[in-house]
């Protein structure tokens, strides 16, 4: 990655006597391209966390974040120079906001991932074209001009929809799983760091590996998420977001330093940190991603306690349910039904209160098992998802009424009976 990292060079002409800015983008270093891949998996993350986990729901998450970008990036705009911290959580709103743009219309909407992919793809082409039209380099050594800064940030957030939309086709609707789109994926960039070493266009290269990334680390994402009965590590959304974030900030913090203490550095001007050194921080960071998902992971749960995770080929065997024995087209859906059997015997008894509490575990497992459980068969996935989703309404409602929760359960209930007898 090293000759990608070092050769993004301006192609045309910057005209820098009409700004008075240094570049707003940092030096393309092993750090930056940490960041950016530690960046796209909180993206992936962090929403489902809020979402999920704190309760705030998809429409309240998708607002929050959509405020919040658009705070950042006014502030990024109407800086004068790069401000590392700045630029950054800009680069982690626009990763979160470009997975919600994609997440709507996939599972809002219903927009087939070939569409969608296509049409991000579209859009990025009409950026870039305009772009050069305009500016003649699309180089991102050269963002010095207020005009030139707003293509780049309008680039970023296609690219991030782009590489949602394409990383998501590849693991669900073509199957790939994420434990694959993780090796395909991070093969792809080696292919492109290798065509560069072969003399492939810096500021191309640059591009299809920033795009790349995006499928890679939400991959790297469900990895470390997913439980480990469908073959992740079992973090969760929240500590994986968590681990992700401390370390973006221990090197954000590192360049925000250098960036003080040196100053921005002009295009063409030797860099203020040695890149063995900067290599040594990317190297660190790594290893700190690694370590903190080894140590932090929950040990493996006993094939005894987990009966939806186990066969008949074995006393204790323990398997992944969407390998072995499944009830469904995607996967084993009987911890599911435990879950909502629990909550629609709670709703018939007008415990309202009681049921709403107890389908939080509903929610919790369902997106959990997404990455894993979606490629199977999406069409199915969003049948069983749009079934939850019509219960979760229900008993959410202001106020919830005994009888919609009722009805909204027991299509849950039947939906369920549906995909099992599918198999």
């Amino acid at each position: 990655m090293s000759d990608i990292v070092t050769s993004v060079h301006d192609r045309g002409k910057s005209d820098l006597s009409s700004a008075s800015w240094l570049n707003k983008v940092p030096a393309i270093t092993a750090t930056f391209w940490l960041i950016k891949i530690l960046s796209t998996t909180i993206g992936e993350t962090f929403a489902d966390y809020l979402s999920v986990q704190v309760g705030l729901g998809t429409a309240v998450t998708d607002g929050a974040m959509m405020t919040l970008l658009a705070i950042a990036l006014v502030a990024q705009l109407r800086a004068r120079r790069l401000i590392p911290w700045l630029y950054w959580l800009t680069v982690v709103l626009v990763s979160i906001v470009g997975t919600q743009i994609t997440d709507f219309f996939t599972d809002t909407l219903g927009v087939s991932l070939y569409v969608s992919t296509a049409v991000f793809a579209v859009v990025l082409a009409v950026v870039f074209t305009v772009w050069w039209r305009q500016e003649r380099t699309l180089a991102i050594t050269a963002i010095d001009t207020p005009r030139r800064e707003r293509y780049y940030w309008g680039a970023i957030l296609t690219t991030f929809a782009l590489g949602t939309a394409g990383g998501d086709l590849a693991t669900e609707a073509l199957s790939l799983g994420f434990r694959n789109g993780a090796l395909i994926f991070g093969g792809l960039i080696l292919a492109v760091w290798a065509a560069r070493r072969l003399g492939l266009n810096g500021v191309l290269a640059f591009w299809i590996a920033y795009v790349l990334t995006r499928p890679l680390g939400a991959s790297l994402g469900d990895l470390l998420t997913q439980d480990r009965s469908f073959g992740g590590l079992g973090l969760g959304a929240s500590l994986t977001s968590l681990v992700f974030l401390a370390v973006i900030v221990v090197l954000v913090a590192r360049e925000q330093v250098n960036a003080n203490r040196h100053g921005i550095r002009a295009k063409g001007e030797a860099p203020a940190v040695h890149p063995h050194r900067d290599y040594a921080w990317a190297a660190a960071g790594a290893v700190a991603v690694v370590a903190a998902a080894v140590a932090l992971a929950p040990a493996p749960t006993p094939a005894a306690a987990a009966p939806a995770a186990t066969t008949g080929t074995g006393k204790g065997a323990h398997v992944n349910p969407l390998e072995a024995d499944p009830t469904s087209p995607i996967g084993d859906l009987r911890p599911f039904a435990v879950i909502v059997d629990d909550v629609a015997t709670k709703a018939k008894k007008g415990d309202l209160t009681a049921a709403t509490a107890r389908v939080k575990d509903l929610e919790v497992a369902w997106d959990n098992g997404e990455a894993a459980m979606k490629p199977a068969s999406p069409d199915d996935w969003h049948t069983m998802d749009s079934a939850i989703d019509g219960a979760l309404t229900a008993l959410r409602a202001t106020p919830p009424t005994k009888a919609a929760c009722v009805a909204a359960l027991t299509n849950l209930q039947s939906t369920i009976g549906t995909l099992e007898k599918k198999q």
